[in-house]
């Protein structure tokens, strides 16, 4: 499982040109799963993430989590983040989970988020999407099980 995380001020996805998901501080995700994920890389990585520390405490250092400054998070599936682009010009997703096994596993990963007590927005899974943010930082992570 690969997230590619952005510390954002604010973030929203929209699809057909209409908001369907919105976030103030916090985190835009962009979630790939692959063939071999499994619910134990789902849960190691929403705890990772829950209490990764990346926002700044009075030093201006990174000391306080998600959880700590009460963030929310912007979760967007993403199965691009498996495309392999080593051979010729066009990427081959071929590592990237079918959509039937990556939709169950992305939304067990939002769920357990949402069980930490984040408040999750989510885009369309399967869906073409436009995601709107504000990085803060910029801090750009990339996260992987």
């Amino acid at each position: 499982m690969r997230v590619v995380l952005q510390r954002s001020k604010e973030a929203n996805v929209k699809v057909n040109g209409e908001i369907i998901g919105e976030i103030s501080n916090g985190f835009v995700l962009l979630v790939g799963i692959t063939h071999d994920d499994t619910e134990a890389d789902v849960k190691y990585l929403a705890d990772k993430i829950a209490n990764l520390r990346v926002f700044e405490d009075d030093n201006e250092k990174m000391n306080f989590s998600l959880l700590d400054v009460g963030g929310q998070i912007l979760s967007i599936s993403q199965f691009t983040l498996y495309g392999d682009c080593r051979k010729g010009r066009r990427p081959n997703f071929m590592d990237a989970a079918k959509p039937e096994k990556a939709e169950v596993l992305y939304h067990l990963f939002n769920r357990m988020l949402e069980e930490k007590g984040i408040f999750v927005a989510t885009g369309q899974f399967g869906a073409m999407m436009d995601v709107s943010l504000i990085n803060d930082g910029p801090v750009t992570l990339i996260v992987e099980s």
